[in-house]
């Protein structure tokens, strides 16, 4: 592991962290250790690292690895033409960016026929050379030894121009001149966007980028993967530009060592390299450069949207009546019961075309009071408010309460091969409703079984590097589904995948172990599951809880390895484990010093106590009913001045958008978010909030929906 040090050191210096911490860190993760279990329970060797510092420096790391992979490409790829020198070997190992290590590596390049290569086989290298030197030499007289009509140089015009691409090739090559010109680039370039002529009408949604011009180092997020979006659809084209005489001017300045026929060729020789060679491949570059930093933005946007929706407040275990809305095709219902477990499916029709009002409340009236429901969930999509506004007016002879439920990627579910195998018998009708009584239930658990892609928290999702997406996104559900920690003996086979150490296979055999066995009674128990071996159950033990087990510490946080130390405090407490959990004065009872030792120090003996205070605490919070405007149903009802309850269902750079029950989610600026400057939209809002808005302006044509919170 001796490879880690000089990584470790890196790192740290680069993050300002501890290098023993680093070091530490790396060894855990190479030793195939997860994210969660080192930043819960190894606070000792890492600092007490929270999660998001540990995938940073896991980030930094294998971006390491892949430049020294990399790295070792170019040194072999050179050493094979018989080019690499001692020198240039030093400059290699050096490079401490990929950028700096492509740049060395690019005169040796392999590469398909260029001007420059032709002209080299014209044996116009050494004209080139000539004309480098800037002597004072008369230029035509060298230039005619090169005529050759049998390779091609039929007089000196040719023989210069061919001279003019080598030179040409050789500065688009030269490190110190990419440099300069990458950091003009990045730092004075004007991305520039224009409509595709005969494109103006259907591209309509991009007006506003139809004549734009604004500093690209500048262009947040948003509006530059809007003009990428834009171009990649054929409405807009999109370019980079710098000022080019000055950019040309200061590589002369390089290069050109005076007055003269040689040096004004040299001058031409730049001004082509610049046109045809640089300006584009810095224009790819640099492009891709802030692409790659709008994704991160979205990706970032997107993962701590996912992350506030799945820590969501759960309704708890309560008996629920779930209705996926319809007008034409009917609500579909379905009772759940206490676990989600489905019960009873039906079809009622209170919304025209069949307007059956009478039946349904009838319908509905006998169901609450025959399955006991608690809380009627309402799918917030087509028919949503109508429906809940029916369910309002209903008098049941039971204390019932009515919840909006966001079905973003209920369809989705419905569709899905999970739903397909957990209900073989029923529609996709039912899945959805299924899927909608569960999220309100446990969000959590429920959403999971979606592609985090699909559940429309998003920004430019799709526009966004996907495997960058895709990564981000899974490690966001693993952190929640960790933090929360998952009942093993009702969870899901989704929900168990993603619990530290598991994964699908094993979760497939956990399931496969519940259900030939019974349920788990103990956490050992998991070493009977095939192919858990030791590493799996330590990194996967303390994030699995068993109710009513034979252990209580096995409904807890506290893992495994440290229930000998549990066991020494009941011994001085004179408590047994079971009168220890839940103890509310357990601090006051314990002195931590005396159980310090090598693995466990004071972060470990707090987080034990903190559990036995709390066992298994949830850290999400509480449930609040919530209920829209009753007057406003549709966009229609929409009036500017209006002031109504909403919730925020997406949170961009930009702003947030807000359901305010009509649904069109309306949009709150960032400028309108509150009477101070706003920089991040998550400094004010959270997914799922309640809020209170006033409408600004409603435009009809484009269905949209401008809100403040400036009240």
């Amino acid at each position: 592991m001796e490879v880690l040090t000089g990584y470790a050191r890196r790192i740290a210096d680069e993050m300002n962290l501890e290098y023993q911490h680093v070091r530490n860190t790396l060894s855990l993760l190479a030793d195939g250790a997860t994210i969660p279990f080192v930043a819960r329970y190894r606070k000792e060797l890492t600092g007490s690292m929270n999660e998001e510092i540990i995938a940073l420096v896991q980030k930094r790391w294998l971006q390491l690895l892949a430049l020294d992979k990399r790295r070792e490409t170019v040194l072999q790829s050179i050493e094979e033409q018989g080019k690499l020198t001692p020198e240039l070997r030093a400059l290699i190992e050096k490079a401490a960016t990929m950028q700096e290590l492509e740049d060395i590596y690019l005169p040796y390049k392999p590469k398909r026929r260029t001007r420059a290569s032709i002209a080299r086989e014209k044996g116009l290298e050494t004209l080139a050379d000539f004309i480098m030197q800037q002597t004072y030499r008369p230029l035509m007289p060298e230039a005619s030894r090169y005529v050759n009509a049998a390779k091609g140089v039929e007089n000196e015009e040719q023989a210069l121009a061919g001279a003019r691409d080598i030179i040409a090739e050789r500065v688009s090559e030269d490190r110190l001149v990419r440099e300069r010109v990458r950091q003009i680039f990045l730092r004075h370039s004007m991305l520039i966007s224009k409509v595709v002529s005969g494109k103006e009408a259907e591209g309509r949604t991009y007006l506003t980028y139809y004549d734009w011009r604004e500093p690209l180092s500048k262009a947040p997020s948003h509006r530059l993967l809007a003009i990428l979006r834009g171009e990649s659809e054929g409405f807009l084209k999109a370019s980079v530009e710098v000022d080019e005489d000055r950019t040309i001017g200061m590589i002369q300045r390089m290069f050109v060592k005076g007055p003269g026929d040689a040096s004004e060729q040299v001058e031409k020789a730049i001004a082509d390299s610049f046109k045809r060679l640089i300006a584009p491949s810095m224009e790819t570059e640099v492009r891709e450069h802030y692409k790659q930093k709008a994704d991160d933005v979205a990706i970032r946007v997107f993962a701590e949207n996912l992350r506030q929706l799945l820590l969501m407040p759960p309704l708890g275990q309560k008996r629920v009546l779930a209705i996926d809305p319809g007008f034409r095709t009917g609500c579909k219902i379905v009772i759940l019961n206490e676990q989600g477990q489905l019960l009873h499916n039906d079809t009622i029709y209170p919304h025209p075309p069949n307007h059956e009002v009478k039946e349904a409340e009838k319908k509905l009236r006998t169901l609450v009071n025959a399955y006991k429901v608690e809380v009627i969930a309402v799918g917030n999509g087509t028919a949503g408010r109508e429906t809940e506004m029916f369910i309002r007016h209903i008098r049941f002879d039971r204390e019932v309460m009515a919840v909006m439920v966001n079905e973003s990627g209920a369809s989705v579910y419905s569709a899905s091969k999970v739903a397909r195998d957990e209900f073989p018998d029923y529609d996709v009708t039912v899945r959805g409703a299924v899927s909608i009584g569960r999220r309100l239930m446990d969000p959590l658990a429920e959403l999971v079984k979606i592609d985090p892609k699909s559940i429309g928290v998003g920004q430019y999702q799709h526009d966004v590097d996907q495997k960058a997406l895709s990564e981000s996104l899974n490690q966001t559900v693993e952190m929640c589904v960790n933090a929360v920690g998952v009942e093993l003996n009702t969870a899901s086979e989704q929900l168990l995948s993603y619990v530290s150490g598991i994964g699908p296979q094993l979760a497939a055999n956990i399931i496969r172990h519940r259900n030939e066995n019974g349920p788990f009674t103990n956490r050992r128990q998991l070493q009977h599951v095939p192919r858990l071996g030791p590493k799996a159950f330590e990194q996967c033990a303390g994030f699995l809880r068993i109710r009513d087990g034979e252990n209580p510490l096995d409904a807890s946080a506290v893992h495994p390895e440290s229930y000998h130390i549990v066991q020494r405090m009941a011994l001085k407490t004179g408590l047994s484990l079971k009168e220890m959990i839940g103890r509310k004065d357990i601090r006051q009872l314990i002195d931590i010093k005396e159980f310090k030792d090598e693995k466990a120090g004071f972060e470990t003996l707090n987080d034990i106590l903190s559990e036995l205070e709390k066992p298994g605490r949830d850290p999400r919070q509480k449930f609040e009913e919530f209920e829209f405007s009753k007057d406003v149903r549709s966009i229609q009802d929409v009036q500017p001045g209006m002031e109504l309850n909403g919730i925020v269902t997406n949170i961009t750079a930009f702003g947030a958008f807000v359901d305010i029950g009509v649904h069109q989610d309306g949009l709150v600026h960032v400028s309108q978010m509150a009477e101070r400057y706003v920089r991040d939209p998550n400094q004010v809002v959270k997914l799922n909030q309640k809020v209170r808005v006033k409408v600004l302006s409603v435009d009809l044509e484009r269905n949209r929906i401008n809100l403040t919170m400036k009240l």
